[in-house]
């Protein structure tokens, strides 16, 4: 039953995710309905719910266009049920727009695969990169996807591989202009930002520690399938899943290294996670199978989400 809901991309089956992420977002803020009395408020959370609206879209764009998947909604239903797994999030905007800026340089990389202006992809990519350092200092770490990109396809030209020195460059200047502008001091806030907590003792429910385990349980089912499959994926595009691994396991180190360390810092791994759970959905296997594992995966969303509110 949903798999026949979701296995085709129609404008209605886009609609009922969107439809969806506008009803958990709402059920999550209603809880303090404060935000209500004020328009800059009522402003802002309607901007976290475009930029996670927008989140949800351009990952289910890069996974069809790169032909990471077929035409299903199948990455964007994946990519809401991740998103509701830990509710904090929807309060988070420094996160939100990290995730955002890194999806951005996600897709150039991925896309580097047709060989077409590699370089102005390059420098897009490590762009967007250090525009989301800026909001989750340790997503500068996504700077790795683009030599790695780098490795995979145009590591002969050396003029590929100080591109990305050239963007940190532009956004130093930017960010030295807003620091001026806004009298921000610049070096306390990159050692404030910079600094690493390899701790776990944050949790504060049993709720929390439980959505964070099944979400473990849930990347890794995927994860593991994945590079057990990777063998039997066309060869062309075995650099785009390779790099959509690669940004999950680099989105489990920022969340690692991070000093303000929460559950929704795992948002940097729900893009790639979903991305391979559709490849893993729509292999060819029975569809009860394929029931069972959407099933599941929707039970421990609701759970996780339902339990944190």
């Amino acid at each position: 039953m949903i798999t026949s809901v979701f296995k085709k991309s129609t404008p209605f089956n886009f609609s009922l995710v969107v439809i969806l992420m506008l009803v958990f977002f709402f059920l999550y803020q209603i809880q303090d309905s404060a935000w209500t009395n004020s328009t800059i408020l009522i402003l802002q959370k309607t901007g976290l719910f475009l930029i996670l609206f927008a989140t949800v879209f351009l990952n289910s764009f890069i996974s069809k266009k790169n032909g990471l998947s077929r035409d299903s909604t199948y990455t964007a239903f994946f990519t809401f049920l991740l998103l509701i797994f830990f509710p904090d999030l929807f309060n988070n905007p420094n996160l939100i727009l990290s995730n955002f800026f890194v999806l951005l340089a996600i897709r150039r990389l991925v896309s580097l695969q047709t060989l077409k202006e590699s370089k102005e992809k390059l420098f897009d990519a490590s762009l967007w990169i250090f525009m989301a350092a800026l909001f989750q200092f340790w997503s500068i770490l996504y700077i790795l996807l683009v030599f790695i990109s780098v490795i995979f396809h145009v590591s002969r030209d050396y003029r590929n591989w100080v591109i990305p020195f050239i963007a940190l460059f532009a956004v130093s200047i930017l960010f030295l202009a807003c620091s001026l502008i806004f009298d921000i001091s610049g070096i306390a806030f990159l050692k404030e930002s910079s600094k690493i907590d390899l701790s776990l003792d944050y949790f504060t429910n049993n709720y929390q520690n439980a959505a964070f385990s099944i979400y473990i349980t849930v990347a890794l089912f995927f994860v593991i399938s994945t590079l057990s499959t990777l063998s039997s994926r066309p060869l062309v595009l075995l650099s785009s899943y390779k790099k959509v691994i690669a940004s999950f396991f680099i989105g489990i180190l920022v969340f690692i290294l991070s000093v303000n360390k929460s559950n929704e810092t795992l948002v940097f791994t729900f893009a790639p996670l979903a991305i391979m759970a559709t490849t893993q959905i729509e292999i060819s296997q029975p569809k009860l199978k394929e029931e069972i594992v959407i099933f599941v995966f929707l039970a421990c969303s609701l759970f996780a989400f339902f339990s944190q509110l």
